[in-house]
């Protein structure tokens, strides 16, 4: 088994695997219709191309016997912290249980380690057991849920976040903060991708029961608008929330 960076000639590869990865794990849960669309959306050639050429992106295959069985892709977003978002995951299903997801996670931090990125974060849809299991056995805390809307149907993700060295944060995630006279927690923890930084999801409570918003981790200002798409913006820089990817990983 060999790790190495992914170039443009693994495009159809790694679209292969994708979509066969994706059937296996979701065929039980999302429409064929569905899966099809995601695969045409997030791994065509023409996105896989700009990701890899992409300076922000960490981008790894596994291949066995000359084939690739398996990949992992990460975006690099910086702010206070240098967050990596975990993008991709995927292992063909004949080479699955074999350690093969482990040892693309392992290259993966390694090179965001190098980078000098602070967190790893990764979201994963609960219908999928597997990759769920996954981030528990790598030893990622759980630190929130969210919904995501796939083709009008509400589905339910787990957010997962893991620390790549040792920083300066709490070890809650929580940073306490004041906002017009009032005290905030910052959950460093829990964020989400911006096109110029991460924006940090704020609480009222240490238990996080009680949300307040967002920060914008490009100017670590709070005046930041969120409308009924839950799309952000920071109306002081200009910072936005992209597009999401729905489920980080599938494995």
């Amino acid at each position: 088994m060999d790790i190495r960076d992914a170039t443009t000639e693994d495009v159809d590869a790694i679209r292969r695997v994708a979509a066969a990865s994706m059937r296996t794990s979701y065929d039980h849960a999302i429409d064929e219709e569905t899966i099809a669309a995601a695969v045409d959306e997030w791994y065509s050639a023409d996105r896989l191309t700009d990701a890899l050429a992409d300076d922000d992106s960490v981008f790894v295959v596994a291949v066995d016997s000359g084939s690739v069985v398996g990949f992992a892709q990460s975006e690099v977003a910086e702010g206070r912290e240098s967050v990596g978002y975990l993008d991709w995951l995927h292992v063909v299903p004949d080479h699955r249980g074999g350690g093969i997801g482990s040892q693309l996670l392992a290259r993966l931090k390694q090179e965001l380690v190098v980078a000098g990125v602070d967190r790893l974060e990764g979201r994963v849809l609960e219908e999928n057991q597997a990759g769920v299991s996954f981030y528990e056995e790598q030893g990622f805390s759980e630190v929130g849920t969210r919904t995501v809307e796939i083709h009008g149907e509400t589905f339910e993700e787990r957010v997962y976040t893991t620390f790549l060295e040792d920083t300066d944060s709490d070890p809650s995630g929580l940073v306490e903060r004041a906002v017009d006279g009032r005290t905030v927690y910052v959950a460093y923890d829990e964020s989400a991708r911006g096109s110029e930084a991460p924006f940090f999801a704020v609480y009222l409570d240490e238990d996080r029961e009680n949300p307040y918003g967002w920060m914008c981790g490009g100017d670590e200002g709070f005046d930041v608008a969120m409308d009924t798409m839950e799309r952000l913006e920071c109306n002081e820089c200009g910072n936005r929330r992209k597009a999401a990817r729905w489920d980080a990983a599938y494995l």
